[in-house]
């Protein structure tokens, strides 16, 4: 039996992780609009996605923070906007950025997720659209799947 592919590109700008069954916008806001967001942009980027169907679903939504360290794969070897290592998998597009913005909020802060140093934080929504924060949209696209192996819910665990 073969191990079936993590992530299948479905051809219509979005790639789906069997793994842990959510679909992932294949190009990240930077990607796409060839600037960074604020945490206002990123969430006005997932309501055009919703408003127009983006592949058929009006469901995106920003990604929660163990969504985005799902997909934070150390052996991967991508490169962002500026040829630096981002840890997600070659099936994204190169030249993407390197810190998401995730849904959850703390006040005046909002959760991000750094695909350099494997590390979710808060950061100021305020952050203007220069502060190198982009957003990638993903939705549920099966049933949701709890997996374990990774001990901390905020960044780096001891690999075995």
């Amino acid at each position: 039996m073969t191990e079936q592919e993590r992530f299948i590109d479905n051809g219509d700008d979005t790639l789906t992780d069997t793994r842990y069954n959510v679909m992932w916008l294949k190009h990240d806001s930077y990607q796409v609009k060839g600037k960074w967001c604020s945490w206002k942009g990123a969430n006005k980027f997932v309501e055009k996605l919703n408003e127009e169907k983006f592949a058929g679903y009006d469901d995106w939504r920003l990604p929660k923070k163990s969504e985005a360290r799902n997909l934070y794969e150390h052996e991967s070897k991508n490169t962002d906007f500026n040829g630096d290592i981002v840890h997600i998998d070659l099936k994204f597009p190169e030249g993407c950025g390197f810190t998401y913005w995730c849904d959850e909020e703390n006040g005046i802060n909002a959760m991000a997720y750094n695909f350099y140093s494997d590390r979710a934080y808060l950061v100021r929504r305020k952050t203007k659209d220069d502060g190198f924060m982009s957003c990638r949209p993903v939705r549920s696209s099966g049933p949701s799947v709890k997996k374990f192996g990774r001990v901390s819910e905020t960044g780096r665990t001891r690999r075995e």
